[in-house]
């Protein structure tokens, strides 16, 4: 069974200054969490479970999260931090649908775009363990009508490279076709059209179509479709009950979240979007912030009975270079000293600690996952706007624990001097 989440009780933001110094959570009578949409985790058990730098972080980060709440700069945002096994703060702020209230919670569905490609990467390691595949497999050898640009390209293609985006192919090659709503197969078969920009498996360039032929792999080796495995393989041992793959999946979950843009000042929600939902392993997973503490305990050793530690290790192992991830924001160019892409994660030196990492965007929603393998302390994000904000609170969570000087990634300072303006404006 999944490790247990602990009583809820919500943080009373008098208590915060105490938190910051000591390991022990004091809990507050604030109004029912669930009808206020509001949840955070905070107990005294787990308080007493937590390390002086992770009490230290919480309270940083719940204090932060009420400031993105007030500013209005998200539609809705599902966060929990976790330390080791125990979940160590929960909390949905924010609309899951602003046409008809409901709330974001805990066990609200969102999409979680491209951080799918981890359950992708999962997946074909267990298949790896079981001898059903090996990473130097030739994709072409299991998909005959597999092409690249020329036979020696092709033929040399391993299940690995494709997992690292080693595929020699330029950077999102059929992206912009395929939300023009072309067809994923046609989009695969059409691989062997592009010009290739470096020899396979020597440089990396993000992919969403070739690296959805995993799909096509797992199928040819166990009968199956790639959701399903996933499903059995992944899900439901590890209690992610509400995870699911596909746009009728999400708008089947119980409590899900639409989408919102902005429009007039107000965030107001659309239908999701099926494009990239036609390419599972890339990007088709749903989850609640419910299952992806489960997640992230199991991607940090929580789990070993279902993702044991030679398997973490081979999936979070750097295969090659990301250069571009050190310019990419301004937290990523203050902060990280190498960053490299393993098999469905980013593998980041953030100052002296390693930082795994990996984020994911479609239309109206927004993923983000870090943690610290050594110490077992991760965070989990998502939202269904486009907003950038939130995505700043991961290092400002990694920089209070490691106790690095703290910078406003999140840009908090600035929204609220632009509600004093507007307040002194009227």
């Amino acid at each position: 069974m999944p490790p247990s989440i602990l009583p809820v009780a919500p943080l009373n933001a008098r208590f915060r200054l105490l938190l910051s110094c000591i390991a022990l959570f004091a809990v507050s009578n604030r109004a029912s969490a669930d009808v206020a949409g509001v949840q955070s985790i905070l107990a005294p058990e787990t308080a007493t479970a937590a390390s002086n730098e992770a009490a230290r972080a919480v309270a940083s980060l719940d204090a932060w999260v009420d400031r993105i709440e007030t500013s209005g700069k998200v539609a809705g945002l599902a966060i929990a931090v976790v330390e080791k096994d125990q979940v160590l703060l929960e909390r949905g702020i924010g609309l899951a649908d602003s046409s008809s209230g409901e709330v974001v919670s805990a066990n609200t569905v969102l999409r979680l775009a491209s951080h799918s490609k981890a359950f992708a990467t999962t997946l074909s390691a267990m298949l790896v363990r079981d001898g059903r595949l090996h990473w130097d497999t030739p994709v072409a050898s299991l998909l005959p009508t597999f092409k690249l640009a020329d036979d020696a390209s092709s033929g040399k293609l391993t299940i690995a490279d494709i997992l690292s985006h080693r595929v020699g192919l330029p950077h999102n090659t059929y992206d912009r076709l395929l939300e023009q709503d072309e067809p994923y197969p046609l989009l695969a078969a059409r691989l062997g059209e592009i010009p290739l920009t470096c020899p396979v498996g020597e440089c990396y360039a993000y992919q969403n179509v070739a690296f959805s032929l995993i799909g096509d792999v797992t199928f040819a080796v166990t009968g199956n479709f790639f959701s399903h495995e996933v499903e059995k393989r992944v899900f439901h041992p590890l209690g992610m009950i509400s995870a699911t793959y596909g746009r009728d999946g999400l708008e089947q979950s119980a409590h899900w979240a639409k989408p919102h843009r902005r429009v007039r000042g107000h965030w107001t929600a659309f239908e999701p979007k099926e494009t990239y939902y036609r390419m599972p392993p890339a990007a088709g997973a749903n989850a609640s912030l419910r299952d992806m503490e489960q997640w992230l305990i199991a991607q940090m050793g929580g789990r070993p009975e279902i993702l044991p530690e030679q398997l973490l290790q081979t999936l979070h192992s750097p295969l090659v270079e990301t250069p571009g991830d050190l310019s990419s924001t301004p937290w990523r160019r203050e902060r990280l000293v190498d960053a490299q892409y393993a098999l469905g994660w980013r593998i980041f030196q953030y100052g002296d600690e390693q930082l795994v990492f990996h984020a994911g965007a479609v239309q109206g929603y927004r993923a983000m996952i870090g943690f610290l393998p050594k110490q077992r302390f991760g965070l989990v994000m998502l939202w269904n706007c486009e907003s950038a904000a939130p995505a700043g609170l991961l290092p400002m969570l990694m920089d209070r624990y490691l106790d690095l000087p703290a910078v406003d990634w999140a840009g908090l300072d600035k929204a609220s001097r632009t509600r004093q303006q507007a307040g002194d404006a009227g």
